[in-house]
């Protein structure tokens, strides 16, 4: 049903978090500040790995791939944010609006596949510990990775051409600082059932199976832990998952959050929710990822050492 005047557009308005015109340079510098923290500390997560011969294992393989798709996540957004409180301008093209659109689906979904696979990984590490070389092979962790970049392409493939498809209002001003999905169906004048389908089914499928995935990788690697004898060996063997643990409940308790319900009931609300998980989440991983881990820490002291630097 026709919601109002239906017009061809060229381009769409990014509201942003804040139209008062005070907050403007607060928030540039906040999201300035946020974006340079996840790419230097994403970037130095993925130099430590390869630099670090001790580090070149399945677990850290994975993370430094996760690294690379946070720091490729908030490149797809923030910056254009910047730009167009730089130049005090809310446009973005329509093309570059579903562009947008796509690799945020693409890269959220590649997150999710991710940590699904690393879930795995600790499984294999704790339940299988004597078959884990052999089951966690180079020739494993490069097909995984490969088939989720693979995969996760069609999701938002279909979006990006169910919603090119759509009738838009006259009114193209969108409560967000991306172009989140759920945001651009509010606008459309057109049936979006088949959008919301999509969403429910095909969605569903990609994003909530990982995460029972892990769920019961999680609940065998718990029932593993409990059968040790020592205290010793069960800290141990919960303190190389408490890392990701931590990451896989900042990112889905976001995400399940704004996901998790129709698209009618969005409300501008809502993107700070969405900025939780594509902005905060990939600048807090580096801090997981490396704070408690001893190898991590060793691995940046010795890539960011003046000694090292010099013998090169």
């Amino acid at each position: 049903m026709v919601r109002g005047n239906v017009t061809v557009i060229s381009e769409f308005l990014l509201l942003g978090l804040s139209e008062v015109p005070e907050h403007q340079l607060f928030i540039f510098s906040l999201f300035l500040s946020m974006y340079l923290v996840t790419v230097v500390g994403n970037l130095l997560i993925i130099l430590a790995i390869s630099s670090a011969p001790n580090l070149h294992t399945p677990m850290y393989f994975f993370i430094a791939n996760l690294s690379c798709v946070d720091i490729c996540f908030t490149s797809v957004t923030i910056p254009k944010m910047l730009l167009n409180i730089q130049t005090q301008s809310q446009s973005i093209l329509y093309v570059g609006c579903l562009t947008q659109m796509y690799f945020l689906i693409l890269f959220l979904e590649l997150d999710n596949v991710l940590l699904a696979v690393m879930a795995y990984d600790r499984f294999v590490a704790i339940c299988h510990p004597l078959h884990y070389a052999t089951i966690m092979s180079p020739k494993f962790c490069i097909t995984s990775v490969s088939l989720a970049v693979i995969i996760t392409n069609i999701y938002p493939l279909i979006h990006t051409l169910l919603m090119d498809t759509l009738s838009f209002c006259a009114s193209v001003r969108i409560h967000h600082i991306f172009c989140e999905l759920y945001a651009l169906l509010k606008l459309s004048c057109s049936d979006i059932h088949i959008n919301e389908l999509v969403v429910y089914t095909l969605g569903s499928l990609l994003f909530v199976t990982p995460f029972l995935f892990i769920f019961l990788s999680y609940k065998s690697i718990f029932l593993a832990i409990l059968r040790l004898h020592s205290l010793q060996s069960k800290l141990k063997a919960f303190s190389t998952c408490s890392s990701h643990l931590a990451v896989v409940s900042l990112f889905y308790g976001t995400l399940f959050g704004v996901y998790l319900r129709p698209s009618s009931s969005y409300t501008a609300e809502d993107s700070v929710a969405t900025v939780l998980y594509a902005v905060v989440a990939p600048m807090l991983n580096p801090f997981i990822y490396s704070l408690r881990n001893k190898d991590m820490k060793q691995a940046l002291r010795s890539l960011l050492s003046w000694r090292q630097v010099w013998s090169w």
